[in-house]
């Protein structure tokens, strides 16, 4: 009989305060699937809002072809390297999606993480992560997600940085909607800031990652920050910047956005 696997909590959920949404794709050429062992992949089963349908190029290239085109493929395929040559030439993908409505664990994460991983030592060439903007190598996927054996939700996101007028920057992230909790954005950094911004930034994804939610209104309160920044909760899941709703943080100006 297997041992109990080890719950991955969330220490600071609060409820009702979003669904998570996991979404991934595994490029390969796939046997028989399963079962999958508990012990070597920390998956204790499927969790039942979560689908897994397996797609091939001889029926459902069109489908294939969606996760490896468009504007992030164009821009990160030089960066892959030989492996964008295995996802070009995958003939097959399994996509695993679907909604965890108000998780009050980390345990959904922690059985697709381990999924995924098996599926990518039995087959498997690549793990596309379009929340996190991310072609997953196999070595990168185990020591970066599933060997450290934890949530690892500073992996799982993302902060972009974009420049802006009067050479300050535009911080914001992607990648919570796994998590069920609001992206983050912060316009107009200037360079002096940019330390405290990402420290800022972090502080909040792994406090939301661990059930924690950020409230309209909200002080930020850290020395290397000026006072006055406060968060704003704005957007929808069809934001194109986010996929999700998002957390603007700053002060607001006359015009009506936020930032420093």
């Amino acid at each position: 009989m297997s041992e109990p696997l080890a719950d991955w909590p969330r220490k600071y959920y609060q409820p009702d305060a979003g669904d998570a949404l996991i979404f991934f794709v595994v490029f390969g050429k796939f046997g028989e699937i399963g079962p999958v062992s508990q012990s070597s992949y920390r998956c204790a089963a499927i969790p039942e809002t979560v689908d897994m349908q397996e797609y091939k190029t001889e029926v459902h290239l069109q489908v294939l072809n969606s996760f490896r085109e468009g504007l992030l493929w164009d821009l990160e395929k030089e960066k892959l390297g030989t492996l964008r040559e295995k996802i070009e030439q995958a003939p097959e993908c399994i996509v695993i999606r679907g909604e965890i409505p108000d998780p009050s664990s980390l345990n959904y994460l922690r059985d697709v993480v381990g999924l995924s991983t098996y599926l990518l030592d039995h087959g498997g060439c690549a793990i596309y992560d379009p929340q996190r903007l991310k072609y997953w190598s196999p070595s990168e996927w185990h020591s970066m997600i599933f060997e450290p054996g934890h949530a690892v939700p500073l992996a799982h996101s993302i902060i972009l940085v974009s420049e802006e007028a009067n050479k300050t920057k535009w911080f914001h992230t992607r990648g919570l909607r796994k998590f069920g909790r609001a992206d983050l954005s912060v316009h107009r950094v200037p360079a002096d800031a940019d330390t405290a911004v990402h420290e800022l930034i972090n502080r909040f994804i792994v406090f939301q990652a661990e059930g924690g939610v950020i409230t309209e209104g909200q002080e930020i309160k850290m020395k290397s920050l000026p006072s006055g920044l406060r968060c704003h909760i704005t957007g929808d899941l069809d934001d194109p910047d986010f996929n999700n709703i998002h957390v603007e943080i700053g002060v607001r100006d006359s015009d009506g956005p936020f930032g420093f």
